[in-house]
């Protein structure tokens, strides 16, 4: 059996989501792929539309954006998702776990592999004009269901193994809805900062060093005392999520 079918194997039950009003949920079958459907629908559906796939082994979830910034700033986007994915599993993981990413969205628990984030807009959206829309996607392993040895899996992680019991995907996609809304709210009302430093501080620990998000969504690196900057550039970064194994869709292994 291969681990495609054994993942649609088992069908979770789904109910319906407890989202805050702003939010309004599109659910799809165990086939269903939420990033793209929700690039699909987004022109039409708008800001606030969630799609989310009921499945066993993924936690799979996208959400339709309408930024105010031109495309250039509004990719900012993607660290506000990221740092309400991260708030989200925070709730609920078990305490003194490591929680990080690899930049620029890849999830790392326990520094396995359990996930990641990724942005997506218009084809023929310009750099300094508004785009229509923005979707950001998010998928976080469940399950391992392969059958891998106990030290082939230290690269990897998953709910289950990281001690995430009795834990529905409909709660990780309520939680993130909310820490989602905070996020956005702080950062139209009070700028950016508070946004960037939530996301900053699941990088990993670097002694003596500065952080900052510039206006393109680039992470500068500065030693403390030192004039020199690093710059880690949020394109073409973002272009291809390096966490997703892009022939089977699936996180990978």
């Amino acid at each position: 059996m291969s681990a495609e079918t054994r993942s649609r194997a088992k069908t979770p039950f789904r109910r319906k989501l407890d989202l805050p009003p702003v939010f309004r949920e599109v659910a799809l079958r165990e086939s269903g792929n939420a990033f793209a459907h929700a690039q699909e629908i987004a022109a039409e559906s708008g800001a606030g539309t969630l799609v989310w796939v009921g499945r066993f082994d993924l936690v799979e979830f996208a959400v339709v954006l309408e930024p105010d910034e031109p495309l250039v700033a509004a990719r900012r986007a993607i660290y506000a998702g990221l740092a309400a994915l991260a708030d989200a599993l925070a709730v609920h993981a078990p305490p003194e776990m490591s929680l990080f990413y690899d930049f620029p969205a890849t999830l790392r628990f326990n520094h396995g592999l359990i996930g990641g984030g990724q942005l997506a807009w218009p084809v023929n959206a310009k750099e300094t004009e508004r785009p229509d829309w923005l979707v950001f996607g998010a998928m976080v392993r469940m399950h391992i269901l392969d059958n891998l040895e106990p030290g082939e899996r230290a690269s990897f992680a998953s709910m289950e193994d990281e001690g995430f019991e009795n834990f529905a995907a409909a709660t990780l996609v309520e939680s993130f809805s909310r820490h989602l809304m905070t996020h956005m709210d702080e950062w139209q009302n009070n700028g950016f900062s508070k946004v960037a430093r939530s996301y900053l501080s699941r990088l990993p620990a670097e002694s003596n060093v500065e952080r900052s998000i510039d206006g393109a969504g680039d992470v500068l690196t500065r030693e403390k005392g030192k004039a020199a900057v690093k710059k880690q550039k949020l394109l073409p970064a973002i272009e291809r999520a390096l966490w997703l194994d892009h022939k089977t869709g699936e996180i990978l292994l």
